[in-house]
Order: structure tokens, then C-alpha cells, then sequence
């Protein structure tokens, strides 16, 4: 069973204050659990209840440091879901440096304070899908680690390293006329029409008020995701994480 102290050091796991200060997050959910145990992501405690199905698969598993079996009253005291899972894991945050030749030959994303927790986590698994390894984010962005960013992101965090940082530093280091600089803009170049290159860093901006001005001005590369039929009336914009994923597409789309 789930011992007091437990309860409350998986419970304090909602909060990133303690979550960087223990270094631990949280994933809930049968398929999200079972995906990142294969990894290498090392597990601080496996928690489920006695009729988890998967329980006698994970005996093999030497990376789970705690294994505890408890009931649904105490599972429900730590999920933060309407409806438990049966099983919930703490994960130990991975650490890792940053990669400069992968960076150097090939695409990044990089989100300029992106709030929702639903695009991050959406955001991670379209760069899992199209292939790119980096997602770099601003300091005001959503923690990567927040419950639902994790959920959202369905495993894909354990194959894409997201890292916090200045954007116009970082910008600023990598940018050459070599390694341009996409982001999205009203006054952009269509996307179908422009010739897109298979490396250099793809800016997404914050959900109402874009790509900032200071980030803005170091984009080289100006794409705008045109509506249909141009002269009709239609949405405002699009969601980030939508976005996110038509520009990746057009980008790999050259590649074949």
C-alpha cells in the first residue's frame, strides 16, 4: 500500500516547483505508463492497483526502483484524472546535453511562450512523428512536465529532448544564411510556394499573440498557412499545434 509520505510526495508532483526540485513527474494511464517503461527513462515508483493487466509484463524490468501495489480509494487520492487509471508512475526527469551537430543538420522547433498544456504535449508528439529530435522552448512556456502536457504527448517525451532557453540567444547562435529561420506570419510567403530547406529552426508563437516582436526579428524566413478559398470568410487563425503540424508536414514533404 501507498504509505503517507508517498501519497504526498506523488501528490506534490502537480506543482513544478516540486517537480524541479525533486526532479521527478508523473504519468498516468495504461498505454502512456507501458510506453515510457520501455524506455530508458529510469522509474522512481511503478503504483497500481491488483487488477492492472500489464503488472506481470513489467516484472522483468530492472529500471523500476519502487514497485507498489495499492487500491483505488489511495490511487484516487493521487491521480490527478477524473477517472484513475490503474496504474501510475513517477519518472525521474532525464538529463542530457544538447547535441550542437544534430542541431546544425536538421530542424528544431521552437516555441515562443506557448501557455497551453494540450498544444505542448500535441506539439511533442508532431515532432515525434515528422522526425525531429529538439523542441526548444522560452522560459514563460508551459512546463514540459506539467500531468497534462505528459498525457498529451502519449510517450512521445521520451524521444524528443525539450529544452528551456533564451530563444534570441539561442537563434542568435545558431543563425547563418545556411540555417534559416521559418516562422509563421500574416504577411509571410505562402508555404505551398516556398522551397524549404532540411535544416535551421521552426518558430511557433504564443496562442494569441504569436511570435513576439524580439523573436520575430531575427526570423529570416517568413511562411503564412493561407486559408481556402482566399476571399472567404473564415477562422481567425489556426491552433498552434494544427499549425505546427501543416508546416512540419510541408517541410518533410520535400524529402520524399
Amino acid at each position: 500500500m501507498l504509505s503517507k509520505n508517498q501519497i504526498k510526495l506523488i501528490s506534490s508532483l502537480q506543482k513544478k516547483k516540486y517537480r524541479d526540485s525533486h526532479q521527478l513527474f508523473v504519468a498516468e494511464g495504461d498505454k502512456l505508463v507501458m510506453d515510457l517503461l520501455q524506455t530508458n527513462i529510469k522509474v522512481a515508483y511503478l503504483v497500481h492497483t491488483s487488477d492492472w493487466k500489464n503488472a506481470p509484463t513489467t516484472e522483468h524490468l530492472n529500471q523500476i526502483e519502487n514497485r507498489v501495489e495499492t487500491d483505488e480509494k489511495l490511487m484516487k487520492k493521487v491521480s490527478s484524472l477524473k477517472t484513475p487509471s490503474p496504474v501510475l508512475a513517477v519518472f525521474r526527469i532525464p538529463t542530457g546535453d544538447i547535441d550542437e551537430n544534430t542541431i546544425k543538420n536538421s530542424l528544431s522547433i521552437l516555441l515562443d511562450d506557448v501557455q497551453d498544456p494540450g498544444n505542448l504535449g500535441t506539439i511533442i508528439r508532431i515532432a515525434d512523428w515528422f522526425g525531429i529530435k529538439n523542441i526548444f522552448c522560452s522560459k514563460n512556456t508551459v512546463d514540459v512536465y506539467n500531468p497534462k502536457v505528459i498525457q498529451a504527448s502519449m510517450g512521445a517525451i521520451a524521444r524528443v529532448k525539450v529544452t528551456y532557453t533564451s530563444l534570441t540567444d539561442l537563434i542568435s547562435t545558431y543563425h547563418s544564411k545556411d540555417f534559416p529561420v521559418y516562422g509563421t506570419f500574416l504577411e509571410g510567403e505562402t508555404i505551398y510556394k516556398c522551397e524549404l530547406q532540411s535544416k535551421g529552426f521552426i518558430v511557433m508563437g504564443n496562442e494569441g499573440q504569436g511570435i513576439s516582436e524580439e523573436v520575430g526579428q531575427l526570423v529570416s524566413n517568413k511562411l503564412f498557412i493561407p486559408n481556402f478559398p482566399a476571399d472567404q470568410e473564415t477562422s481567425e487563425s489556426l491552433n498552434v499545434s494544427v499549425a505546427t503540424a501543416i508546416i512540419c508536414s510541408e517541410f518533410r514533404r520535400g524529402e520524399f
